[in-house]
């Protein structure tokens, strides 16, 4: 299910929660295609133990990384669909 086009500002800072509402941290940062802007991952901050322990994918800055794919909705949280981060 694609997410309408939003600008940037309207991830960064924004809770991340997954659909069972277990929160996950806080969005840092945005990866895209710089080419066609398609967005392919957030960089989380301010973890939770929970995220902690699901060992999610993390970059070269031991940064936590979610796929575009996982997010489900973008409105006062960003939701993600924790089956589709592990």
């Amino acid at each position: 299910m694609p997410i309408d086009k939003k600008p940037l500002r309207e991830f960064i800072n924004k809770p991340v929660v997954t659909k069972e509402g277990k929160r996950l941290g806080v969005v840092k940062d945005i990866t895209f295609e710089t080419r066609t802007g398609e967005l392919i991952q957030l960089l989380l901050k301010e973890q939770t133990p929970y995220t902690k322990s699901l060992n999610l994918e993390t970059n070269t800055n031991k940064e936590t990384v979610l796929p575009y794919h996982s997010i489900i909705a973008v409105a006062d949280f960003v939701v993600v669909s924790e089956e589709d981060l592990i």
